[in-house]
């Protein structure tokens, strides 16, 4: 393929002469994790595939698409050439702090599931996933958005390992998993990827998750500790105290007249404007910051979804922050959708963990590439606050 026609595939008619010269300043970011030639050679064209208009993304396309006369190259890549995908990984985090950096940056916690056959693939199970919107033999993986107003991408990622396989040591000596490995709720591989991202002294003002994470007070407590504010999800059954005493959201929900919501948008979608009505209840938590229930009412069909807001004063992009979250901690999480559709994320067809992780860190790097590319043609750089 010609670099015209990755500059339209992959950056929707951008200049290619500024593609080009944006891809291989971003391979060359990544090159010294790559000691010999020919990884650095295979890598690079693995990435390209995954820029690529092609309409199936694995080993066998991609290779085939490269030029080469068997996927054998590409599999050796992923599962037993020599390099570190966490060292990548740390560098699509800075590549996208320092390319689409925002001050008012949320930082996301979601999840994902891949409908996968057969039982010997990685973590794989019989369980619910929003991608089928049923129970599905699937595996799941835990995601870290950085989501500002010039673009959002992936920076970091965990896979879930339910307990059908920490129970099973040698399934997980199988398929290439640590004989430490041991069980962990998905909120916990979570709270290690904001612990990596604060670590590498990175800060953002606002966390959001769904309530998978809205639920888990030790999760709850990791941006308490190290962030400003955070908005996330939480289910109507969930309990929070108010100086009236404790209550289910639902129940405390129903105690607020519908006269005392406040319409807001909660940012633009197909057919514009995506208004509702929300309550903000103040509650009452010992810990430092305002904490409060935040009920948004659909002005439609009157379904209420709830969210746990702790807010700081001085918190960068307070209320623009809280509309840009609301989407995510509805469910559709910044990123993934379109690191999906137009970065292969979940096409790989691959049993092992360390095959697994590597797949999917090229393809937050081709995504993160690609929303770098669109945040240059399509917006400003934005200068640092002052005062």
């Amino acid at each position: 393929m010609k670099t015209e026609d990755h500059a339209v595939a992959a950056g929707r008619g951008v200049d290619p002469a500024r593609w080009q010269e944006a891809f291989e300043f971003l391979m060359g970011r990544i090159a010294a994790r790559f000691t010999r030639v020919e990884p650095r050679r295979r890598v690079r064209d693995l990435v390209l595939g995954l820029l690529s208009d092609l309409p199936r993304k694995n080993c066998w396309s991609i290779a085939e698409w490269a030029g080469e006369a068997s996927p054998d190259g590409m599999q050796h890549l992923l599962g037993r050439a020599r390099w570190d995908a966490d060292r990548v990984r740390d560098d699509v985090r800075e590549y996208v702090l320092e390319r689409l950096h925002d001050e008012d940056a949320v930082l996301v916690v979601d999840e994902t599931g891949d409908v996968k056959k057969g039982t010997h693939t990685v973590a794989v199970q019989r369980q619910y996933t929003g991608t089928a919107g049923r129970i599905e033999n699937a595996r799941g993986a835990v995601y870290l958005v950085y989501a500002g107003r010039r673009g959002h991408a992936a920076v970091d990622r965990e896979l879930y390992i339910p307990r059908s396989w920490t129970c099973d040591p040698d399934r997980c000596r199988a398929a290439g998993l640590g004989e430490d490995t041991v069980f962990a709720t998905k909120p916990e591989p979570a709270a290690r990827m904001i612990g990596r991202f604060l670590d590498a002294g990175h800060r953002v003002g606002w966390g959001a998750g769904d309530e998978v994470y809205g639920g888990n007070s030790k999760l709850r407590s990791a941006p308490e500790e190290r962030m400003a504010c955070y908005v996330l999800a939480a289910a109507c059954s969930a309990e929070v105290t108010t100086s009236a005493g404790k209550f289910r959201a639902d129940a405390l929900a129903a105690k607020v007249p519908k006269r005392a919501g406040q319409k807001l948008s909660a940012g633009t979608g197909a057919k514009g404007h995506r208004f509702y009505d929300w309550a903000v209840i103040d509650l009452a938590e010992p810990r430092p910051g305002s904490h409060q229930l935040l009920v948004r009412r659909n002005r439609t069909t009157g379904e209420l979804a709830y969210y746990l807001l702790l807010a700081r004063p001085g918190a960068p992009g307070h209320a623009g922050a809280r509309r840009r979250v609301e989407t995510a901690g509805g469910g559709d999480l910044p990123g993934l959708p379109a690191g999906k559709g137009l970065a292969g994320l979940d096409e790989h067809q691959v049993r092992r963990f360390p095959s697994w992780s590597r797949w999917v860190t090229l393809a937050m790097l081709a995504h993160a590439f690609l929303a770098v590319v669109r945040a240059d043609e399509h917006a400003p750089a934005i200068p640092p606050r002052t005062g």
